[in-house]
C-alpha cells in the first residue's frame, strides 16, 4: 500500500485502532516527513488508558515524539462533542509544534458512512464530500478500503486496539457501519463513492469561486477578522447566499451546523435588526451590524 504524502512537519492523530496504526507505519517510511504522534483520550471508556499506553509504545518504538491529553466527556457524550474535543486538542498540538498540518486515518469506508449520515440528516452540497483533505488536515487514506488497511496490518504483523464503543448502537455511525452498509451491494457502494468523489472536486471549485468574489468590508469593520460584507450579502440570490454563509462559517472554524441552522442564519443576516446576536452552535454566535456580519466566540 502506498500513499501520497508531501514532505513536511505533521501532527498525526493516532487512536490505537487499526486505521491510525497502519497510517503511522506508512508515514514513518517517508524520510522527509517529520511526525509528532498525538493521542486524545475522550474520557468515555474505562479501559481507554490502555489505548494511550499502546500508542505511546508505538511512538517509542518508532522513536517519535508523543503528545497526549485526556478529556472528561463521560459515557453520555455525543459523537459531535467527542469530535470537537479531539480536534481542539489536535489544533493546540499543531500550533505548539508549528506543524504544517494534521494527518488523520479516515478511509474509504468513513467516506461512505459520513455521506449516508449527512444524507439522513438532510445535506447540502458539502454533505456528500465532507471528508476531504484541506483546511490544515491531510487524509491520505481516503481512497483506501478498510479491508486493505486490515490486510496491510495483518501482513506486517501490526498490533492494534479495538474500541468497544464501535459496537454501541446508540451512535448513528455505528448503526450505519454495522447494520446498513453490510447489506449494500458493491455496485451501490461504488455509485455513492463515485458521487462523493465528483462532489469533492466540484466543491473545491465552488469554494474557490466564492472566496474569489467575497468582498472584504471596509471602514469601521475592516479590523474584524471574521467580517463579511452584509450589503453585498443581502443582494445575493437566496440559494447563493446560503452557500456563501456555509463557506464563511467553515472558513472560521464553525462546522457542526445543519441545514435548518444554515437557513436561519442566512435569513437573519439579511433581515435582523442591527446589533442582533444570533446563536449558531455551542459557543459561537453571529453578530449583525449595519454593513457587516461578524462571528464571535462566547465565553463559557
Amino acid at each position: 500500500m502506498k500513499i501520497d504524502m508531501p514532505g513536511g512537519k505533521y501532527v498525526v492523530a493516532v487512536s490505537g485502532g487499526v486505521d491510525s496504526v497502519v497510517l503511522l507505519d506508512l508515514l514513518r517510511m517517508y524520510p522527509d516527513v517529520k511526525i509528532t504522534v498525538a493521542h486524545f483520550d475522550h474520557g468515555i471508556r474505562e479501559d481507554s488508558h490502555l489505548d494511550r499506553a499502546h500508542v505511546q509504545q508505538l511512538a517509542r518504538r518508532y522513536q517519535l515524539p508523543f503528545v497526549y491529553d485526556k478529556g472528561r466527556l463521560g459515557d453520555g457524550a455525543s459523537e459531535a462533542e467527542a469530535r470537537q474535543a479531539r480536534y481542539a486538542f489536535l489544533a493546540k498540538v499543531r500550533e505548539r509544534t508549528q506543524a504544517d498540518a494534521l494527518v488523520t486515518a479516515h478511509h474509504e469506508n468513513d467516506v461512505l458512512e459520513t455521506a449516508v449520515i449527512n444524507l439522513l440528516r438532510g445535506t447540502g452540497r458539502k454533505g456528500l464530500s465532507s471528508l476531504t483533505s484541506g483546511e490544515g488536515i491531510i487524509r491520505p487514506l481516503l481512497d483506501v478500503p478498510k479491508s486493505e488497511i486490515i490486510d496491510y496490518a495483518q501482513r506486517h504483523g501490526l498490533v492494534w486496539r479495538e474500541d468497544s464503543t464501535n459496537g454501541d448502537s446508540k451512535y448513528l455511525r455505528n448503526r450505519i457501519r454495522n447494520d446498513m452498509l453490510p447489506s449494500w451491494s458493491m455496485h451501490d457502494r461504488g455509485r455513492l463513492l463515485a458521487v462523493s468523489r465528483r462532489m469533492r472536486t466540484v466543491n473545491q471549485e465552488i469554494d474557490t469561486l466564492i472566496s474569489d468574489v467575497m468582498p472584504r468590508p471596509g471602514g469601521s469593520s475592516a479590523h474584524e477578522p471574521t467580517a463579511l460584507n452584509r450589503q453585498w450579502f443581502i443582494l445575493l440570490p437566496h440559494n447563493v447566499s446560503r452557500e456563501v454563509m456555509a463557506s464563511w462559517l467553515r472558513q472560521h472554524g464553525v462546522r457542526d451546523f445543519d441545514r435548518n441552522t444554515l437557513e436561519r442564519l442566512t435569513v437573519a443576516a439579511k433581515t435582523a435588526t442591527n446589533g442582533k446576536a444570533i446563536d449558531i452552535v455551542k459557543n459561537h454566535s453571529m453578530h449583525v451590524g449595519p454593513d457587516h456580519l461578524a462571528l464571535r466566540v462566547r465565553e463559557r
